[in-house]
């Protein structure tokens, strides 16, 4: 592609070069490992190193251009920019040619249930017939390419890739989790949002942005910078979430679970068996771009187990409902979607029940124990992976909430492990973590076996399960490998009736 057009509303300072635009640049690239001969390095200045002390090594392997926010001494032609992440945005769109323009892109947002809410829209629009793709935690999935996510939103180049492709594979619908990193680092700038969400906020990342309100500002960009066209889903039970009502252009909808004030909301919700059941409500007749969405109610049964589900189906059948898909469509779709990995996950089903959730917060543990609240079994037992360099007021406020639930719940055994067996350096638990957490259990006379491997402490937390008992497995990265060894001691122990199902679950995981 020629400079001149790669260049296209790109705001430059200035330039070391005189710029030929008729220059044919071969490729793009931030990381040196991208870089090819004839093309343009992008030194992007990042939390860990700055990338431009890469300039040199990007120039040894054939890099013509350097874009820059500082000039370098290295003999390259350099053109300097204000804000590198910007223009790599920017850059990207030109030289994939603004693919996103081209499919519906449904953004989701929230602190909690980004990866469960796309998951359940792209199950509701592959039962629609419609050829998807899905971009977010746990992968980028499209046609017959499945690609194993490293962040939540891809850097904007690696975005505008995976856009590209997915438009030369003739797929029309997109569904993106938009994460607050991305927003603040513009890593989705640039993308064509057709229908934008904002379902949910807590407190996590607060140290990551340095206070709540950052947080919310760039979480909340993905709303005020809708286009007009766009349509916003905002939950109304949320009152900062839903201020944003008057700060986008786009058409706002809302949703409620407490009250029938808002455009929709549900009835007679039923978790007695995990799995949501309940009446979806239109309150009111709503012309939604050329679609009148009419005023009605609906029953809906959730093939996935969680009050946080329920909260995730709410956004999913008014995303469906925008896009014009019929409601049996919906319904047959949610009932048969089993959800998302390590999201309130019901493993095993059988003698007993196996839950596994990544609890990464205060309002993910909420709602995990709500619904364990609402469910019916005989006991409950809890093996918790405590959170590893994840500082020690995080670790806090988990072990407070766990313990706050712990005396609602009064499970019959609270176990915990440090998953030394399985986790690397970066999640590896602190001492000052380990102490806060048995500081305050010590604090309620709450008992907890603490064990330094993940393997055992499956192994010994299966070894208590009676009949009808529901073991929870709780935590993030140091509970990842657990279903992998529950399913090593069920299939020992010769419990498993299903073997085939059972398996499959497993075996299919990303983590």
């Amino acid at each position: 592609m020629k400079l001149g057009k790669i260049l296209n509303n790109v705001d430059i300072i200035d330039a070391n070069f005189e710029m030929d635009k008729e220059e044919d640049i071969k490729n793009i690239a931030f990381h040196t490992d991208d870089v090819e001969r004839g093309g343009i390095f992008v030194a992007i200045k990042g939390y860990v190193t700055d990338g431009h002390r890469f300039i040199s090594k990007a120039k040894e392997l054939g890099a013509e251009i350097a874009l820059v926010e500082d000039y370098s001494k290295e003999d390259i032609k350099q053109i300097r920019v204000e804000n590198s992440r910007i223009a790599l945005a920017d850059i990207a769109r030109n030289f994939y040619e603004d693919p996103s323009k081209e499919m519906n892109v449904i953004g989701i947002t929230a602190t909690n249930g980004k990866t469960t809410t796309a998951f359940m829209v792209d199950s509701i629009l592959e039962e629609d017939k419609r050829k998807t793709g899905i971009i977010g935690t746990v992968l980028t999935r499209y046609d017959d390419v499945i690609i194993p996510s490293v962040l939540t939103t891809p850097e904007s180049l690696t975005l505008q890739s995976y856009f590209r492709d997915m438009r030369e594979k003739n797929v029309t619908d997109v569904t993106m989790e938009v994460s607050s990193s991305a927003q603040e680092l513009y890593r989705n700038k640039n993308i064509d949002f057709d229908i934008v969400t904002f379902n949910n906020l807590g407190r996590e990342h607060i140290d990551q942005h340095g206070s709540f309100e950052n947080y919310f500002r760039f979480k909340s960009r993905l709303i005020r910078h809708a286009k007009e066209d766009a349509i916003a889903i905002l939950n109304a039970d949320d009152e900062k979430i839903y201020s944003l009502k008057d700060k986008t252009k786009a058409q706002v909808l809302s949703f409620s679970l407490e009250n029938n004030g808002a455009d929709f909301g549900i009835e007679n919700l039923d978790l007695s068996s995990g799995k949501g059941r309940f009446t979806f409500k239109i309150n009111r007749d709503l012309k939604v771009k050329d679609k009148l969405i009419e005023k009605q109610e609906f029953n809906i049964e959730l093939g996935s187990v969680g009050y946080s589900s329920v909260m995730n189906s709410i956004v999913s059948i008014i995303i469906a409902l925008c896009l014009g898909i019929e409601k049996e469509t919906i319904k047959k779709a949610l009932k048969n979607f089993k959800g998302v990995e390590r999201r309130f996950e019901l493993i095993f089903d059988e003698k007993f029940k196996i839950l596994d959730d990544h609890f990464a917060n205060e309002k993910n543990i909420d709602a995990t124990m709500e619904t364990l609240k609402e469910m019916d079994y005989k006991n409950l037992n809890i093996l918790y992976a405590i959170r590893g360099k994840r500082g020690v007021e995080v670790n806090r406020e988990i072990t407070e909430r766990l313990v706050k639930w712990i005396k609602i719940l009064k499970p019959k055994s609270l176990t915990a492990t440090l998953s030394k067996d399985t986790v690397k350096e970066k999640d590896r638990v602190t001492d000052d973590e380990l102490k806060v957490f048995k500081n305050i259990l010590e604090k309620n006379n709450i008992d907890c076996k603490i064990y330094d491997n993940l393997e055992d402490s499956i192994y010994n937390s299966i070894d208590l399960m009676e009949e009808d008992d529901v073991l929870l497995l709780a935590g993030c990265q140091g509970m990842d490998k657990g279903a992998s060894f529950v399913k090593k001691k069920l299939l020992e122990e010769n419990i498993v009736k299903d073997i085939e199902g059972f398996s499959h679950r497993i075996d299919k995981r990303i983590c």
